[in-house]
């Protein structure tokens, strides 16, 4: 008995020292941890001198991809990716190939090589016919500005399509017009970022998932028939709406959900509703001016808006969010994840700072233009690639480090070939030249942009003057394209109904009512205008395109409280989702809080429109 209990006690005594020993290497992990897990840090913008934040998760993401952290704020990062971004300012000029007048986003002073997308594409050249030694004596960007300066670009980025020359960012479409970002459609135009296919279709700005015969809609999804409206769903037969789902013959009307003749908002039975319609000349340019004020009234003053579009998502801030998780900052997203300020970003993965870029991407950072992309850093414009960086108009390429034009290639520095070993040596050997002359881990400067500051986004979206532009190194085109003073025909000359416009109205020359720049109108435009009754546009295509921009929340974030009020559930069968006084529900925001919109949380706007 005795025995026993001397084994029992030295039994555990062991049991004792095993758990004391676990507890001590637990408690020592647990201390290295500490030590090594990031933490937030403030720090000061190198361009803008303003303070911004890189949070533990940000590091992470840095770690899992080798790059130190960034030096500049987000939003500087992002003008920066703009500044690279010509999508709608287009020239003529000859394709330094085969000679041919062509489209393209390259005006005619610029200094590089252009060839229409037929040469480009075709086998007639070869971006390792370029290719050349790095210079360690020099600085990377030096070096790699005389590649971007020697190698051909290509005039537009527009493949697979027919009769479609106007087009840039784009792919698979038919006889499209003045259309960019737009990809599987047909007879498309003054249209943007259309995707998943369109037909018959004008004047419109992100359009997903098949949609046919809509004029001046804005963020619409799977409908038919629909003009000037914004946050369309499934919807047919609605004019001059505003966030409305499931419905069919509204006019006037905003936050409706599965609803069919409605005017104004109220119920009518089929007859009053078309003699309420009727009233109006549509075919007329006073009573659709008329009636786009009236839009612009029910739009500000009159509707409810949820303090941001976000469906099916979880974790995720900003704007114009669909399925997608664990997103933040990110700008007209869809089935995004793990992802950190991205815009326009369909279908990515574990991505940070990169702008107009999706379709199967992961990986992907301070990037623009990324189609079908794999671990990309530092790269503009290059498709269906993996393992990129400090890339530019590469395709179908892996295993590319500082190369311009290069198709279907792999294991290339500066467009020319290596061994895999001596790829992999090389490139490393040039990060670290890289970093002691302070050029590693930003995006490329702004003086190796292609383009004018005020050719590109950027204007569009972070506009500054001239000065402003040259004093931050930007560059400028004093020559964009645009004639003034030719007109034939003056905006109060032109017929106000669409069926007094002659067949002739094609060979005079317009002016825009706003910025008098001249413009016309062709053929397949006039067509569809007399199909919709909608009357000559006096405003030119770019001035349309600005008021549709303006119609959106910009891609910006502010914190605000909801503006639901309980006084204004007294009287009503409704009731609000909070006792008294204004609801207290934050939010982030891309309505500022100057702006006159009415803006709700997710549960006071359910409460209302849902």
């Amino acid at each position: 008995m005795q025995n026993i209990r001397r084994f029992l006690f030295a039994q555990s005594f062991i049991y004792f020292e095993i758990w004391k020993n676990c507890a001590r290497i637990v408690l020592r992990r647990r201390i290295r941890l500490r030590r090594t897990k990031p933490m937030t840090q403030n720090k000061t913008c190198q361009n803008c001198k303003s303070q911004f934040v890189i949070e533990p998760e940000d590091f992470d993401f840095y770690k899992k991809i080798s790059v130190p952290p960034p030096t500049w704020c987000p939003e500087c990062r992002q003008r920066h990716r703009y500044a690279w971004r010509n999508e709608r300012v287009l020239y003529r000029r000859n394709c330094d190939l085969c000679g041919k007048s062509t489209v393209t986003i390259y005006s005619p002073n610029k200094p590089f090589k252009v060839y229409c997308p037929p040469c480009w594409w075709s086998d007639k050249w070869n971006g390792f016919d370029y290719g050349r030694n790095f210079d360690f004596d020099r600085p990377f960007f030096e070096q790699w500005q005389e590649l971007q300066l020697q190698v051909p670009r290509i005039a537009l980025l527009s493949k697979n399509s027919v009769d479609s020359e106007y087009t840039n960012h784009a792919d698979n479409n038919k006889n499209c017009y003045l259309s960019f970002g737009v990809f599987d459609s047909e007879n498309v135009m003054y249209s943007t970022n259309v995707y998943n296919g369109a037909r018959d279709t004008m004047e419109c700005y992100r359009l997903q998932n098949g949609n046919d015969l809509l004029f001046e809609c804005i963020d619409t999804s799977r409908c038919y028939n629909c003009q000037y409206s914004v946050l369309l769903r499934d919807c047919t037969d609605c004019s001059y709406s505003y966030d409305c789902r499931g419905c069919s013959s509204c006019f006037l009307s905003s936050n409706l959900r599965n609803k069919q003749y409605y005017f104004l908002n109220e119920r009518h039975s089929k007859e009053e509703y078309e003699k309420k319609v009727n009233e109006f000349k549509l075919g007329s340019h006073v009573d659709r001016q008329k009636l786009y004020e009236q839009f612009l009234d029910l739009i500000k003053t009159k509707t409810i808006h949820r303090y941001a579009l976000i469906e099916k998502s979880v974790n995720v801030s900003g704007n114009a969010i669909i399925n997608s998780k664990n997103a933040k900052q990110v700008f007209d997203a869809s089935d995004a994840e793990d992802s950190k300020y991205c815009i326009v970003c369909p279908d990515v993965k574990n991505s940070m700072d990169a702008y107009h870029f999706g379709f199967r991407c992961e990986l992907i950072y301070e990037s623009h233009a990324l189609i079908h992309g794999y671990n990309v850093k530092f790269s503009h414009l290059s498709y269906d690639d993996s393992y990129l960086e400090y890339c530019d108009s590469c395709h179908n390429s892996e295993n590319l480090f500082g190369c311009v034009g290069i198709k279907q290639g792999k294991y290339s520095i500066f467009n020319r070939r290596y061994e895999e070993s001596e790829y992999k040596i090389l490139k490393e050997k040039i990060i670290t030249h890289m970093q002691k002359t302070g050029e590693y881990g930003e995006f490329f400067p702004y003086r190796l942009s292609p383009f004018g500051y005020n050719e590109t986004q950027g204007q569009i979206y972070m506009p500054i003057t001239k000065e402003e532009a040259l004093t931050q190194g930007l560059k400028w085109e004093d020559r964009v394209p645009g004639t003034f003073g030719k007109e034939t025909i003056k905006p109060e000359n032109l017929p106000d109904l669409i069926g007094d416009a002659p067949d002739s109205i094609i060979k005079e020359i317009l002016v825009c009512a706003r910025c008098k720049k001249n413009y016309n109108i062709v053929q397949p435009e006039l067509d569809l205008l007399r199909r919709f009754k909608i009357p000559i546009p006096r405003l030119c295509p770019d001035c349309r395109y600005l008021n549709r921009i303006s119609l959106r929340p910009p891609r910006k974030l502010w914190h605000r409280q909801c503006m639901c009020d309980y006084s204004a559930y007294l009287n009503s069968a409704r009731h609000a989702q909070h006792l008294e006084g204004h609801c207290p529900n934050k939010f982030e925001t891309s309505y500022s809080p100057e702006r006159p919109e009415i803006v709700y949380c997710e549960s006071c706007y359910n409460s209302e429109v849902a």
